[in-house]
């Protein structure tokens, strides 16, 4: 299983999430699902997860690296089993850009845990924690969404 999460920018909510789910994957003992995290436009390319993220995840003593933010291609997108957004606006531009039959990949992160909203921004609110709280609740619905799948006969 291939999961990727994406954002804007790929360096505040989508790399929170993939670090996020790395951790808890781990504890879980689930070693069967590869994590990652891309951009949906060009402004952050090349650049390190925000500082205020490395200091959010550091607080909570969820592990991170290093890692440069990558935009993310239809080829690159058929790559993944599960393609999460962080918003409304994640989830159009996916559906513009992924290929037709990779449409039935798409998620937004809050979804999984029955929110009907996005993941707070904070490059606009400065409120990682905010960010760190909704990415917690997306990403363990998604894990127990995984957890259910994985009991289903004949998986």
């Amino acid at each position: 299983m291939k999961i990727l999460f994406v954002c804007h920018g790929n360096i505040c909510r989508s790399p929170m999430a993939e670090f996020v789910m790395k951790d808890m994957l781990a504890k879980a003992g689930r070693r069967d699902v590869v994590v990652e995290s891309a951009a949906l436009h060009t402004d952050e390319l090349g650049n390190d997860i925000h500082r205020g993220t490395r200091r959010e995840l550091a607080s909570h003593g969820i592990p991170f690296s290093p890692r440069q933010a990558w935009l993310l291609s239809a080829a690159k997108a058929s790559e993944y089993d599960l393609i999460v957004g962080m918003d409304s606006y994640n989830m159009a531009d996916l559906r513009r850009l992924v290929y037709p039959a990779d449409v039935p990949k798409l998620a937004r992160l809050l979804d999984f845990a029955g929110i009907r909203r996005d993941v707070a921004d904070p490059w606009y609110t400065g409120n990682f924690d905010e960010t760190y709280a909704d990415v917690v609740a997306g990403c363990s619905a998604l894990l127990e969404h995984l957890e259910s799948c994985s009991d289903a006969p004949g998986k």
